[in-house]
């Protein structure tokens, strides 16, 4: 197999070399005339070249869901398409995005653009996507500017294979973190009712559930209320019922392996003793009704539906995950009814690891293929993207409509920052603006938050006076109950913890001919069937079941799976730290 990639990537290397070739026969080279900080950055003897800004559509793949998508006819996508020429025939992965990459591996016809995450390996393998490396160097300044020679050297695709076949997007360059979108949440109605208590432990969460729902049982419609409901259709299985099992024990988020920082070895993250406690508390809250009971049945759909009838008083999940159904309770000025976020532990002995660093995190981003139409004109497009102007136009629109400059800093008018943060669908799509990854953020390399460009403002739009300027009075008001700013105040910092040197476990693309490929898929489904069903059982069956699930896992080859992935653990740090 290895070899059979050695002979596809020189297939793809002559490939291009000859479109790069065509490229600058045909006087294709440069930065944007309109980017200062571009044409400073590319010296080459492309320069002085004319752009190429001649209508060109380009298709594309992503992975991620993005169902505000407009094909690029909102604000800011016609004026992407004015700078650049391009237009992109966007396809968004809908169900198990696996079986899209899949597929497209498989049909030897691919998008001209690919976003195929950790699964970009079955592209690889197939043949279907550019080496960067060169189009980086020739026709990337701004590429190679936000990503330094760190970001490059890290985007190499493994430790036998250093071509870069994706840019990194799923990661911003020195990005801070300002805000937190996860943990565990709980309505400010009902947090306020208790008088604001503590909420450190999953003993806290549940004694203000179980509070509220003893006061309140039905809604003024006489329509049951619903203590806590989870998401597990489909791969939102890992959001809001497995992840929380280890960051509420102590563990960073590495897949579904738990990761020791100092000596690397590895372990399925659910064979740890106190995650076995975590779902007995679950089992806990089943058992005296405070658990969805349709937890384990309902579409993501229903999901979203049911906490826009402001009836869950409890979410495990992240704020993109159940933002729908909280905007529509916004949108009808029933700010009482969204959530607060708490970090959350099993018991008091563990630290919340939302935050546990892991250092530029490459590996996941977009890709060009062996079939697009125009690679330099591709790269270009990108390049532009991860400029200054570029960057400043996805984060923060266009000056004078979504944005003045006061005082030499880029202000979001009132107006403008209350329909982002409470019309937010109809905003995205009007605007194509948003929180990360709605549209065009992760089309290229960017710098993260906190970072200022050369004006000395921010790239993005979150940091912490626009974080605070987008909450509401009542998500203020639970803020100033619990003496903190952002609800990141209430969560472990980042310096509470050594910076992983492997970034993450689930960024490691997996070599197409592994075998934890297979072995991954079989533990996968026992799990997901095994931890409903532990959830779900009578208390007293609770030990009974999990016994079964550590043997079914056993026997399904848990502990090779265990030693392939801390091979790949290992030589990410390798190749990131040699």
């Amino acid at each position: 197999m290895a070899r059979n990639r050695q002979i596809k990537a020189k297939a793809s290397a002559i490939t291009l070399t000859s479109v790069m070739l065509l490229g600058l026969l045909a006087g294709c080279g440069g930065n944007n005339g309109n980017n200062a900080a571009g044409n400073a950055a590319d010296t080459g003897n492309n320069a002085n070249k004319a752009e190429d800004t001649s209508p060109l559509t380009m298709t594309y793949f992503s992975a991620d869901p993005n169902p505000n998508w407009t094909g690029m006819q909102d604000e800011v996508g016609k004026v992407l398409t004015e700078k650049t020429g391009v237009t992109l025939e966007a396809e968004f992965a809908v169900g198990d995005p696996q079986q899209k990459v899949a597929l497209i591996a498989a049909s030897g016809e691919y998008p001209d653009l690919i976003s195929a995450k950790t699964d970009i390996n079955k592209l690889v393998d197939a043949g279907a996507m550019l080496d960067l490396t060169d189009l980086i160097d020739k026709y990337a300044p701004n590429i190679k500017k936000v990503l330094g020679e760190e970001g490059l050297k890290r985007s190499r695709y493994s430790d036998d294979d250093h071509a870069i076949y994706a840019i990194p997007t799923y990661a911003g360059v020195d990005n801070k973190y300002f805000d937190a979108g996860g943990g565990f949440e709980l309505q400010h109605r009902a947090v306020k009712e208790a008088g604001y208590p503590e909420i450190k432990t999953v003993q806290d969460y549940e004694n203000v559930i179980k509070a509220y729902l003893e006061k309140h049982p039905t809604d003024e419609n006489g329509n049951k209320n619903i203590g806590m409901t989870l998401n597990a259709d489909d791969w939102y299985m890992y959001i809001t019922v497995t992840n929380p099992a280890f960051i509420t024990t102590g563990s960073p988020d590495d897949g579904e392996y738990a990761i020791d920082i100092d000596t690397q070895e590895v372990t399925y993250h659910f064979r740890r003793p106190a995650e076995k406690e975590y779902f007995r508390w679950l089992n806990h809250m089943n058992d005296i009704g405070l658990l969805d009971p349709e937890s384990f049945v309902q579409k993501y759909d229903q999901y979203k539906a049911k906490i826009a009838t402001g009836r869950v008083i409890g979410l495990i999940d992240q704020d993109w995950g159940y933002g729908d159904g909280e905007k529509a309770l916004k949108a009808e000025g029933k700010l009482d009814q969204g959530y607060a976020h708490f970090p959350v532990t099993l018991s008091e002995e563990y630290k919340e690891t939302s935050f546990w660093p892991t250092g530029f995190m490459a590996g996941n981003g977009i890709g060009i293929s062996v079939d697009a139409k125009d690679p330099v004109r591709a790269i270009k497009f990108l390049d532009y993207l991860a400029s200054d102007e570029g960057q400043v136009l996805v984060n923060w629109g266009i000056e004078g409509k979504h944005y003045n400059v006061v005082d030499g800093k880029r202000v979001i008018p009132e107006d403008v920052n209350n329909r982002k943060y409470n019309d937010t669908t109809n905003f995205q799509k009007e605007t194509g603006l948003g929180n990360v990854g709605s549209n065009y953020a992760l089309l290229s390399a960017h710098y993260g938050d906190g970072v200022l460009d050369p004006t000395g403002s921010y790239y993005t739009t979150r940091f912490p006076e626009q974080v605070i300027a987008g909450y509401n009075k009542v998500e203020k008001e639970t803020l100033a109950a619990y003496k903190a700013n952002t609800w990141k105040d209430l969560f472990p910092s980042e310096d509470e913890f050594k910076v992983k040197p492997w970034g993450a476990a689930w960024n490691i693309t997996i070599p197409g001919d592994s075998e934890i490929v297979v072995l991954d898929n079989k533990l996968k489904d026992i799990t997901w069937k095994r931890i409903p069903e532990a959830i779900l059982s009578k208390p007293a069956d609770f030990d009974k079941v999990w016994d079964a699930y550590m043997g079914e896992l056993d026997k399904a080859g848990v502990t090779k799976a265990e030693d392939l992935r801390e091979e790949l653990v290992k030589k990410r740090v390798k190749l990131w730290n040699e």
